[in-house]
């Protein structure tokens, strides 16, 4: 009998050319496969709901799986995990209905963007892998009032970076939080979906502002141009997590995804 399995698995994403399968290179959806059909013993897909870039970490990727093994669902998070490399990991698998699809189904994702803010560099915090190094001081405050022109549901063009595919740049934000940790500077980003980039985009913009470069109002007049040369640079991938991802409850278990 077919059973559908919903994994959500948390990587470092440095060594990885991110997530979606390709020829000659590393990525996540490629090893978990390579694991999965040692284990499961048949031909499958493991088809995950974000295809974060190359340098993108995860914390609560999630995928599906369709597979006819009778093997607990708890053997199976052990015998993968046990396999994979070290830096991937297969934190919770359930079994979910058969028409429960990890990327179509998904109502929101959180992502966050961690900067470390201050003159020493951040290996010294064992944070060089995860955090981009802004150097300057940056004023949280500012980024946060600029960031609150950016909720709500708005065409992002202006921050989706070229080689953007999608049929409409319109997008949804729901929350977008900017918060100082001592050296740290948090972003958080709760979306429905985003265009290429889309994040990494604003994050440079807010450090544009938090520099003093630009007041927070000039995000306004980003967004409405449009106009990706209006905005500020790309930041780095190595600064952002895929936090989680939520699902209506009647299609998955609450399982913190």
């Amino acid at each position: 009998m077919e059973r559908n399995l919903k994994i959500t698995i948390a990587y470092d994403g440095t060594d990885f050319h991110g997530w979606q399968r390709q020829l000659g290179v590393r990525t996540v959806q490629q090893d978990l496969e390579e694991v999965a059909r040692r284990i499961i013993r048949h031909p499958l897909e493991i088809v995950g709901a974000s295809r974060t870039d190359a340098g993108v970490h995860a914390q609560g990727q999630v995928a599906h799986l369709r597979t006819t093994t009778t093997i607990p669902v708890d053997n199976i998070r052990r015998a993968i995990g046990h396999r994979l490399p070290e830096d991937v990991t297969v934190v919770h698998v359930t079994d979910v209905p058969l028409e429960f699809h990890a990327t179509r189904h998904a109502l929101a994702k959180l992502y966050r963007y961690r900067i470390h803010n201050d003159a020493r560099r951040p290996v010294e915090w064992h944070a060089a892998r995860q955090a981009w190094h802004v150097w300057w001081p940056l004023d949280a405050r500012r980024m946060q009032a600029a960031a609150a022109a950016l909720v709500g549901t708005h065409d992002f063009a202006a921050f989706a970076s070229a080689g953007c595919t999608r049929s409409t740049t319109v997008r949804k934000i729901c929350r977008l939080r900017v918060q100082r940790h001592y050296n740290a500077v948090l972003i958080d980003v709760e979306g429905t979906g985003f265009l290429y980039n889309q994040v990494r985009n604003m994050v440079g913009t807010l450090v544009e502002v938090g520099r003093g470069h630009w007041p927070p109002e000039r995000v306004i007049e980003i967004l409405a141009s449009c106009d990706r040369r209006q905005a500020g640079p790309t930041a780095p991938a190595h600064g952002l997590c895929l936090q989680w991802i939520k699902y209506p409850p009647d299609r998955s278990l609450s399982d913190g995804a």
